[in-house]
C-alpha cells in the first residue's frame, strides 16, 4: 500500500537527557499499542530497543533504535535515542530523519543541559515537538516549577493540555483539559494562552461569545503541527500512567509524514550497522519515491550505483522482510556496497539539512597486547568509524600509533566492551587529551611555484583571512579557467581542507576564508597530481605568514550544590579560568551557570561530587571554540613531513607517488 492509497505514517523521535525515562516510555508505548506482548525493562536488560549486549548490561541506550507500530490506523516509526551526552552523534543523525519529536523532561530534574541542546536543534530544523513531563510520582516532583523552567529555558510557547491530579507518590494521573469537566482554572489558562498568541482568537475570547472547545483544540492542533506551539502532557512511564494519552496526543498534535511514492527517489542514510550474516545494514529514511527489492539505486554522494538485495524492518534484534520502502517511511537496505552515513540516495532535493550537535573534544590513543594482530584492531575500529564517523579512526604507520576521537569517558568504556564482545579484542586506551584547533591570526598570502624537479608545474597563490568564530572553512576562487583549467581548480579546492588538517602547531585550522587568487598550469609539464602536491605547500606557506592563534573548547555548565558549598564552587571556577553568572538560590541549593575551558575541568565533576558527598549535579554541553590565553601552550606532533620543508616534502610525496 502506498502513501497515496491512504496509509498515514509518522516518524517520531523520542529525545531526553539521560535518566529521564526515555527507553521506559518507548517500551510502554510498544506494549500499549500491542506491538509487544510483555513489558521489557531497562534495569533488567530486556527492553526491546536496547538490543546490544552492552546496553542490556549497563542499562543505558548507546545506539538509536527503531521500532514500528500502529495506533488508531496510523503507522508510527519511533526512534528511541541515547540520552547520554557521549552518544550525541546518534541523536544528531536521528534528528535529521524525524518529522516530529517527543521531548521528555523529568518532573524532578526539569530542564537539563542536553534537553536545551536537543531543543535548540529541534527549533533550528523546525521540527514540531510535544513535551512529556515524566516521573510525576517521584518525591520532589514539581510540575509547576518544571513548566516555568521549560518556558524560561526552552520556549514561552509551551502549553499544558492536561492538568495533573495528585502530587508525588499520591499522583493519580492527568485530566484532559479539552474535556467538559476539566479543572476550570487550568482550562481557562489554556484558552487564554491560545488567545494571547492569536489576534483572531483573542477577539473571539473577548467578545463574550467564545469558540467551542473542539474549535479551540483545532487551533492548537494546527499551530502545534506547524511547530509554532508545543503541547505538554504528563506521565509515570514506569507504571504505564499517561501512555495511551501520550499516544493520542502524538496523533492529535504532531504532523504526518509527507512524500509521494510516485516521484523520483530521494532519501538519506542516517545509520549504519552490521549484520553477522547479511553484512552492512543501511538505515534509510525515504522522502520521495519508492525502492523495491532488486532495484538499482544511485548513491548521489559517491556517484556509485548499487543493487538493493533486501529491504527489512528492524526492531531491536529482530528483523522482518518489507520488500518495499516508500516515501515517508524508514527501513533497512542491504546490498549497497561502500554506503556511508550521510549518503544521499537518488536526488538530494527533498533531503533536509543536518543540525550539528556532536563535536568530539577528546582524542585518545588505542593500545593492544603485543600478541594481537594490529591489522585486526585497525579494521575493527575502521568498521566502528563507519557506524560513527566522528570516531575518525587514524592509523599513523610511521609511528605505529592508532588514535580515535571521542565525546567522553562513558563512550570509551562502551567502545572497549563492543570491541571485546563483537571482535574478541582486549583493548585499552590512553589518557584522553583535549582537541585544540588553530585559526589565522591575521591576513596573509601563501605562494608556491612547484616547477622542480621536472616533470611538474603548478603555481598557486592563496589569500588567507581570519573568519568569524564557528564559521569553519570558506573557500573561493578568483582564477579564470583560461589560466587554470577547471580540473586543476577542482583538485586544488578538494585538497585545501586536507591541507588545513594540521596547522603550525599540529591542530586543525578553522574559522578562515581561503581565496585562490592566482593559479597556472603548463601545457606540457603539468602532471595531474601536481596540484595535490602544491596545495599543502602553498597553504602552509600562507599560515607561516599569518601565524595562528590556538583555540580551545569551552563548555557551558550548570552546577547545583548545597548552599554551603557555593563559595568553594565559585572559587574553583575562577581557578579553572571559568566565568559565571550571579548564583541563584533555590530552597537551600545554589545554582551556578557559567562557561569553563574543557582542558581545566576534565576531572572536576568527580572532584565536585566528592567534596559535596554526592549532593551536587554538574551538567555541561559544548559551547564553541575560543582563543586560549597567551600562556597556554598546546602542540601536537605533526603526522608526516611538514610541507613548509618543501624539498623534503616533495621528495616524500614523490616517493609515495612512485610507490
Amino acid at each position: 500500500m502506498t502513501q497515496q492509497q491512504g496509509i498515514e505514517r509518522m516518524n517520531v523521535g523520542i529525545f531526553a537527557h539521560v535518566d529521564a525515562g526515555k527507553t521506559t516510555t518507548t517500551e510502554h508505548i510498544l506494549y500499549e499499542s500491542g506491538r509487544i506482548r510483555a513489558l521489557g525493562s531497562v534495569d533488567s536488560g530486556t527492553a526491546l530497543t536496547d538490543s546490544m549486549e552492552v546496553e542490556r548490561q549497563r542499562g543505558i541506550s548507546v545506539r538509536a533504535a527503531l521500532a514500528s507500530f500502529g495506533w488508531k490506523g496510523v503507522q508510527i516509526n519511533l526512534v528511541d535515542t541515547p540520552g547520554h551526552v557521549d552518544f550525541l552523534s546518534e541523536v544528531q543523525r536521528s534528528l535529521r530523519v524525524m518529522d516530529c519529536a517527543v521531548l521528555i523532561l523529568s518532573a524532578v530534574e526539569g530542564v537539563q543541559a542536553q534537553s536545551e541542546m536537543i531543543w535548540s536543534a529541534l527549533r533550528k530544523l523546525g521540527i514540531p515537538t510535544l513535551i512529556l513531563v515524566n516521573k510525576m510520582d517521584r518525591i520532589g516532583a514539581a510540575p509547576a516549577a518544571v513548566l516555568a523552567d521549560a518556558r524560561n529555558y526552552l520556549s514561552a510557547d509551551i502549553i499544558p493540555v492536561q492538568h495533573p491530579v495528585g502530587e508525588e507518590q499520591a499522583y493519580r494521573g492527568a485530566e484532559d483539559l479539552w474535556s467538559d469537566g476539566a479543572d476550570v482554572a487550568a482550562q481557562t489558562e489554556l484558552l487564554e494562552a491560545l488567545a494571547e498568541r492569536d489576534e483572531a482568537l483573542l477577539e473571539f475570547y473577548m467578545s463574550g461569545n467564545p469558540l467551542q472547545l473542539p474549535d479551540w483544540k483545532r487551533q492548537l492542533q494546527q499551530k502545534a503541527a506547524r511547530g509554532e506551539l508545543f503541547p505538554l502532557v504528563y506521565s509515570v512511564a514506569a507504571k504505564g500512567l499517561g501512555i495511551t494519552a501520550l499516544l493520542d496526543a502524538m496523533l492529535d498534535y504532531l504532523p504526518r509524514a509527507g512524500g509521494d511514492a510516485a516521484q523520483p527517489v530521494s532519501g538519506i542514510v542516517y545509520n549504519i550497522q552490521r549484520d553477522p550474516s547479511m553484512g552492512r545494514m543501511a538505515f534509510v529514511r525515504l522522502y520521495e519515491g519508492a525502492i523495491r527489492n532488486r532495484d538499482t539505486v544511485l548513491n548521489h554522494t559517491s556517484g556509485a550505483q548499487g543493487k538493493v538485495t533486501q529491504i527489512r524492518k528492524v526492531e531491536g534484534g529482530r528483523t522482518e522482510d518489507a520488500g518495499t520502502l516508500e516515501a515517508g517511511d524508514i527501513a533497512v537496505l542491504y546490498g549497497l556496497p561502500g554506503v556511508r552515513i550521510g549518503d544521499v540516495l537518488g536526488h538530494p532535493g527533498a533531503v533536509p539539512q543536518e543540525a550539528k550537535l556532536a563535536v568530539p573534544l577528546l582524542t585518545v590513543r588505542v593500545f593492544w597486547p603485543a600478541d594481537t594482530d594490529s591489522h585486526r584492531v585497525i579494521t575493527a575500529l575502521q568498521e566502528l568509524s563507519d557506524e560513527d564517523p566522528l570516531l575518525d579512526t587514524q592509523w599513523l604507520p610511521e609511528e605505529r600509533e592508532l588514535h580515535i576521537k571521542v565525546m567522553g569517558p562513558i563512550q570509551l568504556e562502551i567502545l572497549g566492551s563492543v570491541l571485546e564482545e563483537r571482535y574478541g579484542l582486549q583493548i585499552t586506551f590512553g589518557a584522553p587529551s583535549v582537541i585544540y584547533k588553530e585559526t589565522p591570526s591575521r591576513v596573509g598570502e601563501g605562494f608556491v611555484a612547484y616547477t622542480m624537479p621536472k616533470p611538474c608545474w603548478a603555481i598557486l597563490r592563496f589569500l588567507i583571512e581570519p573568519g568569524p568564530p564557528g564559521s569553519g572553512l570558506v573557500y573561493d576562487s578568483q582564477v579564470r579557467s583560461s589560466d587554470l583549467l577547471p580540473q586543476y581548480q577542482n583538485e586544488t579546492a578538494r585538497r585545501v581542507p586536507e591541507a588545513l588538517q594540521q596547522g603550525l602547531r599540529g591542530w586543525e585550522v578553522t574559522d578562515l576564508k581561503v581565496t585562490l587568487t592566482e593559479g597556472q598550469h603548463h601545457v606540457w609539464h603539468t602532471h595531474p597530481l601536481d596540484f595535490a602536491v602544491a596545495t599543502p605547500m602553498a597553504i602552509m606557506d600562507g599560515l607561516a605568514h599569518t601565524g595562528t592563534t590556538l583555540l580551545e573548547p569551552i563548555l557551558q555548565v550548570r552546577i547545583v550544590v548545597p548552599e554551603e558549598n557555593g563559595g568553594r564552587v565559585m572559587n574553583d571556577l575562577v581557578q579553572m579560568r571559568g566565568t559565571f553568572d550571579p548564583p541563584v538560590l533555590q530552597g537551600g541549593r545554589m545554582v551556578i551557570e557559567g562557561r569553563l575551558p574543557l582542558a581545566t575541568s576534565l576531572d572536576y565533576p568527580t572532584s565536585l561530587s566528592s567534596y559535596t558527598k554526592g549532593r551536587s549535579t554538574f551538567t555541561s554541553f559544548f559551547a564553541g571554540y575560543e582563543p586560549c590565553p597567551p600562556d597556554v601552550i598546546a602542540e601536537r606532533t605533526r603526522r608526516g613531513v611538514n610541507p613548509l620543508d618543501q624539498a623534503k616534502y616533495i621528495l616524500s610525496v614523490r616517493n609515495a607517488l612512485q610507490a
